[in-house]
């Protein structure tokens, strides 16, 4: 255990130091001092985000995939559909009620109950989740489920008021967080495994792409009736000595404490509720879960702590004075290095790009995975900085990009369509509901914009960006494995006319031998 505690804190450094790095450097050169005596307290949630992490990763592999795993495979072993399809859709209610990346963004938008839009969303999911079980067990193809889905999120996008519009559409990505992608994932892994076929493994991917599209349709409903008001909720701490951080930190994470425990107490509820009905696994591995469930906990808690009370005001500083400082061109460079870097601190981007490696037999690695999703979040955080300073409609960019995408599924396999549609989702994380939010948030509001119809969508951006990426990737793969194949048959076709050449001289070698050597020949 202590091996992989070292190995997780390694590769959590790794993430985190070159953000902090980047936000340092951009500290004294490109917009000198915005965090001012903020730096602090951002170093200081920095170290706590590299343990919090680390935990995190730690407690899910031992504990939230399990149990997602567990309860995937004895749901469906039930037999019954109504009650799978019933549980599935509770499930998914459960945990997104309390998603701590979805209770941020509600308490962003002025003007809507934060509760109505919790609750919507959280619909949203349920009904995404038990549709993405029905497509595993009837086999319909992703593609073909997420083209009817987007057409219809196009068209209801028509009819919502244009300040409520960026929110529905981000309403899905930050849905998609830190408890809701690595449950999800090995809850479809186990709904699928339980065929048992070659493509079990395969199925299991594309219901986070789901619960990404469900919550946006949702919202996009209630935007019809409800708009936004207001301007953002976000505020920078005065801070004067370390103390005043020590302060922050004590006076905010008990309701950290509270949250996490809120959103995890729902799926070991149900998990210990199927262990006495269903499963009986043996005591140690109850113990090892009970374990891994403590290490998630503790790591979410740090990790949501330190990105709310520290990346949050430093991304906020930061985009106000950046966008004030340099050139729209030079502010949509930064954006991109920004998004470049944060991704890979995501939590959920290093359970996706595992479970794939393994699942691909590492035709797709992680460090390629990882590679792609860097890219596509890059250029979401230029585009978005791209629509601070010049008023685009988010819509400029989602339709078109969901439409490039959709078509590439038709022609990709559809392991990477359910890969790529996830990759979205899982991008769009803690990090980029915190820090990139509050980043379009700041530039935004420095230059006395209109944050709605300005800032949000970057998460929604996120959560695009890498899909078409990933998109490409597969449709590389697939026209390379065809050129491969073209070049393997014809060198096949002539050794085969070679073999027919000879076969004449060959036949007749075979019968003089065989004369030669006949019982009879050897006989006379």
């Amino acid at each position: 255990m202590g091996k992989l505690l070292l190995d997780k804190l390694r590769e959590s450094v790794s993430s985190i130091g070159s953000i902090v790095i980047l936000v340092l450097l951009l500290n004294i050169s490109v917009a000198p001092k915005p965090l001012g005596k903020g730096i602090a307290l951002f170093l200081v949630s920095a170290f706590l985000m590299v343990f919090g992490i680390a935990l995190f990763n730690l407690g899910v592999d031992i504990s939230l995939i399990p149990v997602g795993e567990h309860l995937g495979s004895s749901i469906v072993k039930s037999r019954n559909l109504f009650l799978i399809v019933a549980l599935t859709f509770v499930l998914g209610v459960f945990v997104t009620v309390a998603e701590p990346d979805l209770i941020i963004m509600a308490g962003q938008v002025s003007g809507v109950p934060d509760n109505l839009i919790i609750i919507v969303v959280a619909v949203g999911v349920g009904l995404a989740l038990a549709t993405a079980f029905l497509r595993i067990l009837f086999q319909v193809p992703l593609s073909s489920i997420l083209l009817v889905c987007y057409l219809g999120a196009f068209v209801l996008s028509r009819f919502t008021g244009t300040e409520f519009l960026s929110i529905a559409w981000e309403a899905g990505a930050v849905t998609t967080g830190p408890i809701l992608v690595p449950f999800i994932m090995a809850f479809g892994l186990g709904l699928a495994s339980v065929r048992g076929d070659k493509t079990s493994e395969e199925d299991g991917f594309g219901l986070v792409a789901l619960t990404l599209i469900g919550p946006i349709i949702a919202v996009l409903v209630l935007g019809i009736f409800f708009s936004p008001s207001g301007g953002s909720a976000l505020a920078v701490p005065e801070l004067q000595s370390f103390s005043d951080i020590i302060a922050l930190y004590t006076s905010n994470v008990g309701q950290y404490f509270g949250q996490v425990a809120v959103a995890l107490f729902p799926i070991y509820l149900v998990f210990a509720l199927f262990q006495v009905w269903r499963l009986h696994l043996p005591t140690k591995t109850i113990l090892k879960i009970l374990v891994g469930t403590v290490y998630t906990y503790m790591g979410l808690v740090l990790f949501l702590a330190s990105a709310n009370i520290g990346f949050m005001p430093a991304g906020y500083q930061l985009g106000g004075v950046l966008v004030q400082k340099i050139s729209p061109m030079s502010l949509m460079l930064v954006g991109f290095a920004i998004g470049f870097l944060v991704v890979s601190a995501e939590p959920a981007v290093f359970v996706l790009k595992r479970q794939v490696e393994d699942v691909t037999e590492g035709v797709i690695s992680g460090k390629t995975m990882g590679l792609g999703l860097s890219i596509g979040v890059g250029l979401a955080v230029a585009f978005a900085m791209l629509r601070v300073v010049s008023g685009l409609s988010l819509l400029f960019f989602i339709v078109p990009g969901y439409l490039l995408a959709l078509i590439l599924s038709f022609y990709i396999p559809p392991l990477f369509t359910s890969i790529a549609f996830d990759s979205g989702a899982v991008a769009s994380g803690p990090l980029a509901a915190t820090f990139m939010l509050s980043l379009a948030l700041g530039a935004s509001e420095s230059r006395g914009g209109n944050i709605f119809t300005d800032a949000f969508g970057i998460v929604a951006l996120v959560a695009m960006l890498p899909v078409i990426t990933i998109s490409f990737f597969g449709l590389a793969y697939t026209i390379k494995s065809s050129r491969l194949e073209r070049e393997t048959v014809i060198p096949a076709e002539d050794t085969i006319i070679d073999l027919d050449a000879a076969t004449g001289q060959a036949d007749v070698d075979s019968e003089n031998r065989s004369d030669e050597t006949s019982p009879a020949s050897r006989k006379g």
